[in-house]
């Protein structure tokens, strides 16, 4: 039975995480292709690289840690313990599930309860995605990788998560209003419109400037947990991406709230999707032994195991009636070392030493001798 603590003390690891990691995506090459649009989950790359750390150890374990705040023994009861809490806001699904064709430790296995594992056999790509489209809802189809033979193990998260808004916006109020892109280029969009109280938005002072931050609630579901918020942030001209999105976790103290009796609201409707390939972007937060044939994630599993892949699709929904967001996280494990030598016991037969010759059953000794001294050859 695995203890689970508190998941706050992570919360901060995953924020750290996001900082780091925005300007990565923010400069990635399918980004740039998509002219600066992108969708991610910090929190679903979070949960499937901590339940892989889970069974790190050594130097591998010291350079996740350095990512995470956790690798090793922890690593597991925070994946745990993080999943659960996410788990019970309002409207949204945590799940992660293991597949393999290797022999996995046992206290591995016990040590991630919420997590199911199963077979990676040969029908596992279509398996795998039927479950991510389950599991997502529907909004990510399959596997953002294509599973090679040499895959050994694959671990999947998804994030998933559909609510409608407290206060929906008026379909009638939606008329195209002026928007200009990161070009410089101005365009007409499809924008809705709403008020806001004052408490529901304020100002950041980011690195880039300052930032304005509107919150939009969510209406309470069927569950008992508390409903999600939606902060839409707002940097100066120019501003780039990662200085902008921190300050929608920006601790209450650093806010400034606005002055007026009431906040109006024109947000472009929105669907963004991003598929993202992240083993480069671990290796420049400094993750290169868990991806090399140095690996160590003997923890994990008998058979030595690197990370051979990471990818994320992610897709981010705004709308008149709500919100709607999924990210499925996959790491893909394949053999983490060159083939094991043979082992070779060496017998030097260079000291006295007896020789026996023995009849087809091996039982009778037909001759025996015993050299002694050095051999004069035959």
């Amino acid at each position: 039975m695995v203890e689970v603590g508190t998941a706050a003390p992570h919360d901060e690891a995953i924020r750290r995480l996001a900082g780091r990691w925005l300007a990565r995506v923010a400069a990635d090459e399918g980004t740039r292709r998509a002219g600066g649009d992108f969708a991610c989950s910090p929190a679903g790359l979070w949960l499937a690289l901590t339940a892989v750390a889970g069974g790190a150890a050594g130097a591998t374990a010291a350079e996740l840690r350095g990512l995470l705040g956790v690798a090793g023994q922890d690593a597991a009861a925070a994946a745990t313990a993080v999943a659960r809490r996410l788990g019970r806001c309002d409207a949204l699904s945590a799940v992660t599930g293991v597949w393999a064709r290797t022999p996995l430790y046992r206290a591995y296995r016990e040590s991630l309860p919420d997590i199911g594992f199963g077979q990676l056999g040969p029908e596992a790509a279509a398996e795998l995605d039927r479950w991510v489209r389950a599991a997502s809802g529907g909004m990510v189809e399959r596997l953002p990788v294509t599973l090679s033979p040499d895959v050994l193990l694959v671990l999947v998260n998804v994030l998933a998560f559909r609510a409608r808004w407290e206060s929906p916006f008026a379909p009638a109020a939606t008329r195209p209003a002026p928007f200009t892109d990161a070009g410089g280029q101005r365009h007409e969009v499809p924008t809705m419109r709403t008020f806001l109280s004052p408490a529901d938005a304020w100002r950041v002072a980011g690195d880039g400037g300052p930032v304005d931050v509107a919150q939009l609630r969510c209406a309470v579901g069927a569950g008992e947990g508390r409903p999600a918020v939606v902060r839409c942030v707002l940097g100066a001209p120019g501003a780039p991406a990662a200085s902008v999105l921190p300050a929608a976790w920006a601790a209450p103290g650093a806010r400034a709230g606005v002055v007026a009796d009431r906040v109006r609201v024109l947000l472009p409707r929105l669907t963004l999707r991003s598929r993202l390939a992240v083993l480069p972007h671990l290796s420049a937060l400094g993750v290169r032994l868990a991806t090399s044939e140095l690996a160590d994630f003997s923890a994990l599993s008998p058979e030595p195991l690197s990370v051979g892949e990471v990818a994320q699709e992610c897709v981010v929904a705004l709308a008149e009636e709500g919100v709607r967001a999924a990210a499925v996280t996959v790491v893909p494990m394949a053999a983490g070392a060159a083939p094991r030598p043979a082992r070779v016991h060496e017998l030097a037969f260079d000291r006295p030493f007896g020789v026996v010759v023995l009849d087809g059953e091996g039982s009778v000794p037909l001759f025996t001798a015993w050299q002694a001294t050095a051999p004069a050859g035959a």
